[in-house]
C-alpha cells in the first residue's frame, strides 16, 4: 500500500500532496514521508518499505510542456532522448544492461513535469550497476543526431495517427478551448511545424536549463534505511548539473463565457468532452471536490452519471468526470461517447 500511494504522489510530481499522504498515513498505518534537501539543492522524499527486496526511485523535474516557450513538443522530445543514448551507450545497450540486472527504467513528460524512474532489486550486486545507468541517463545523455531524427519521425507519425482518433481530437480541442493562450493549452507532443524546426541545440539548451538539481524532486521507496536513502539521493542529485528551480507557471484564468465547439469527423460515434478549469495541487478544497466528484462521476459504476446515462438510459457504455490538478488550476473534465443518433 505505501509503495502504491507514494508512486501516485510521484506520478503527479507534487510535493504538496506529501502533507496529505502524511495525514492519511496516520489512519492507515502508513509510515510518514521523510524529506530533506541534498547538498546541491534537490528535494528528497523517502518512505521505507522493507517488506519487498526492491527500491523505487523517481526523479521529477518541473520540465513539462508548460515550459516549451513557443516550441511545442520540446519537453517531450528532450525527455524521450535521455535513454536513447547516454555516456556512449546506445539505447539497446542501456536496455540490455538493465534487463540483465532485472531492473526497469522509465521516463515521461506531461504539461507540468518530466521524470525518469528506476525500479531495482535491493541486492547491492544488482542495485549498484542499475543506479549507475540511471546516473548516466540523467547526467550524460548523448543527444546525437541519429537518435533525434528517428524520434522526431516517430512523433510525427504519432501526430498523424492522432488526427484519425476522434477521442484524441476532442481532448486536444477541449484543452485549447478551456486554456486559450495559457501554456496548458498546447499538446505536450507538439505539432508538425514545431517538430520540423526543432534542433539538437534547442534540446540541449532545454536539458541544461531544466534537468538540474535545484529543479528536481527525488522520491525513494524501498528496502533501505534512512542513511542509505540519503546516500542514494545524493548520488542521484550528484549526477545533475547545478541550477535553480524553473519559473512558476502563470495562473489560469476562469472562463469568461460558456462555449460549444462542434467538430466533424467521419465516425459512427460522437465523443464529448465538457468542463472548465478546476483545481490545483494543494488546493484547500481538494478533498471536498474529490468526494463530491466521486459521487457525481468519479465513482465508476456507482456514480450518478453512470446510473443516469448508462444504467437508466443505455446511452453510453462509459461516462465519467475527474479533476486533473496541476501546478495551476488543471481541467475538470466530463466525458462520454455515444452513437451519433443519440
Amino acid at each position: 500500500m505505501s509503495i502504491n500511494l507514494l508512486n501516485r504522489f510521484v506520478c503527479t510530481g507534487t510535493v504538496v500532496l506529501a502533507a496529505w499522504l502524511f495525514t492519511l498515513g496516520t489512519a492507515l498505518a502508513i509510515p510518514p514521508i521523510q524529506h530533506w534537501q541534498t547538498a546541491n539543492g534537490a528535494r528528497a522524499y523517502y518512505v521505507p518499505a522493507p517488506e519487498l527486496p526492491m527500491v523505487d526511485i523517481r526523479v521529477v523535474f518541473a520540465a513539462g510542456s508548460a515550459h516549451d516557450a513557443g516550441m511545442p513538443g520540446l519537453a517531450s522530445m528532450t525527455n524521450r532522448l535521455l535513454d536513447e543514448g547516454a555516456a556512449g551507450l546506445t539505447a539497446n545497450e542501456i536496455a540490455a544492461r538493465l534487463e540483465g540486472l532485472g531492473a526497469e527504467l522509465g521516463s515521461g513528460a506531461l504539461r507540468d513535469m518530466a521524470w525518469v524512474s528506476l525500479r531495482s532489486l535491493s541486492d547491492a550486486a544488482l542495485y549498484e550497476p542499475a543506479l549507475e545507468v540511471l546516473q548516466q541517463v540523467l547526467g550524460k545523455p548523448d543527444f546525437n543526431e541519429r537518435d533525434f531524427k528517428r524520434e522526431r519521425e516517430r512523433m510525427l507519425v504519432s501526430l498523424r495517427e492522432d488526427e484519425q482518433s476522434p477521442s484524441t481530437i476532442a481532448e486536444y480541442r477541449f484543452y485549447r478551448a478551456v486554456f486559450g493562450e495559457h501554456p496548458y493549452a498546447t499538446r505536450p507532443v507538439g505539432d508538425e511545424a514545431s517538430l520540423q524546426r526543432m534542433t539538437l541545440k534547442d534540446i540541449r539548451a532545454y536539458y541544461e536549463k531544466y534537468y538540474v538539481a535545484g529543479n528536481a524532486v527525488i522520491a525513494i521507496v524501498g528496502d533501505l534505511d534512512r542513511k542509505a536513502a540519503e546516500h542514494l539521493a545524493q548520488r542521484v542529485a550528484g549526477a545533475l548539473r547545478d541550477g535553480g528551480p524553473a519559473s512558476a507557471v502563470p495562473a489560469v484564468a476562469s472562463l469568461a463565457d460558456a462555449s460549444e465547439e462542434l467538430i466533424f469527423h467521419p465516425s459512427t460515434q460522437t465523443h464529448v468532452r465538457m468542463g472548465a478549469p478546476g483545481m490545483h495541487r494543494g488546493d484547500p478544497d481538494y478533498f471536498t471536490l474529490y468526494v463530491g466528484n466521486h459521487v457525481l462521476g468519479g465513482g465508476g459504476l456507482v456514480s450518478r452519471l453512470n446510473e443516469e446515462i448508462r444504467e437508466k438510459r443505455g446511452l453510453s457504455y462509459s461516462v465519467y468526470s475527474y479533476f486533473s490538478p496541476m501546478a495551476q488550476d488543471g481541467p475538470y473534465i466530463f466525458g462520454l461517447q455515444t452513437r451519433n443518433d443519440q
